[in-house]
């Protein structure tokens, strides 16, 4: 009796490391679809953020194709009265065919004002060593790229101010009246631990 209920026991045993084994594969499963999405949701902006840099800057098109790479960000702040805040995702691509490179940006600043932004930015990155340099999260945040609103049939308008910085050239595009102005001043990017 005692040798059955032994070997019982062991069975029991067995079963639940394999089913925490199987849950454990079906949440790693869960995990890796989800990074898929979050993934595949961020290079969707950035194809339709560099559409609408090329609709209102096609000579933009040229400067990118041209350069090591580039990076693309949304940006989504609120700023309400001395105190903004805003982050983002974002992507760097290599025109030499690495995988992308996920990042984020993290802003907190001050100043007058009161409103919403919602921006996306896009670096070009005149070297390689300015790309990597941005990677790593070396980039002069204190450089201020900004942007105006426009009234446009077709979306989003673009700005060069700020153009030239550590080898990057800035641009910044606003959604039709929802941006007034873009401000990089302070802002913190690093890669996405979770996306890459």
């Amino acid at each position: 009796m005692k040798a059955h209920q032994e070997r019982l026991r062991k069975l029991i045993g067995a079963g639940s490391i394999l089913l925490l084994l199987a849950a454990s594969l079906v949440a790693f499963g869960d995990d890796a679809k989800d990074k898929q999405k979050k993934q595949a949701k961020v290079l969707e902006m950035k194809d339709k953020a560099l559409a609408d840099l090329y609709k209102g800057n096609p000579e933009a098109a040229g400067v990118i194709k041209n350069a090591p790479g580039y990076a693309v960000f949304d940006n989504n702040g609120i700023h309400i009265l001395l105190l903004a805040s805003s982050r983002g995702n974002g992507v760097v691509v290599s025109n030499k065919g690495d995988a992308p490179f996920f990042m984020k940006m993290r802003t907190l600043g001050a100043g007058p004002g009161l409103g919403v932004k919602d921006y996306r930015v896009i670096f070009v990155f005149k070297t390689a060593t300015a790309m990597q340099k941005f990677k790593d999260g070396g980039w002069d945040t204190t450089a201020e790229a900004d942007a105006a609103a426009k009234s446009k049939k077709s979306g989003g308008a673009a700005s060069t101010t700020g153009s030239t910085v550590d080898d990057t050239q800035i641009y910044t595009i606003t959604k039709k009246g929802v941006a007034l102005q873009a401000t990089l001043g302070g802002t913190k990017f690093s890669k996405d631990g979770d996306l890459n």
